[in-house]
């Protein structure tokens, strides 16, 4: 089982989470990880929206979801890389 990647964005501007994102895209893929959890907190849900919309073009990312409930829910969400 590959490990997951976990980075935490809460508290950053949309421009320096995607920056962030990318990093960690790039970071997960160089070390063959399958998972990536983005933590971007609920808030007003700006930076949640801003990443997704990222991650719908980013040809790294096989699919994305809110981590389960009790993960932290909406407030996290749980990337699968390509392989």
């Amino acid at each position: 089982m590959r490990e997951v990647k976990e980075v935490d964005l809460r508290g950053l501007t949309v421009a320096e989470a995607l920056l962030e994102v990318d990093q960690a895209l790039e970071e997960a893929r160089a070390l063959g990880l399958s998972t990536l959890r983005l933590l971007h907190g609920k808030g007003t849900g700006a930076l949640r929206q801003a990443i997704r919309e990222a991650l719908r073009r980013d040809k790294r990312v096989e699919s994305f979801a809110d981590a389960p409930p009790g993960e932290g829910g909406h407030g996290v969400t749980v990337v699968a890389l390509r392989p």
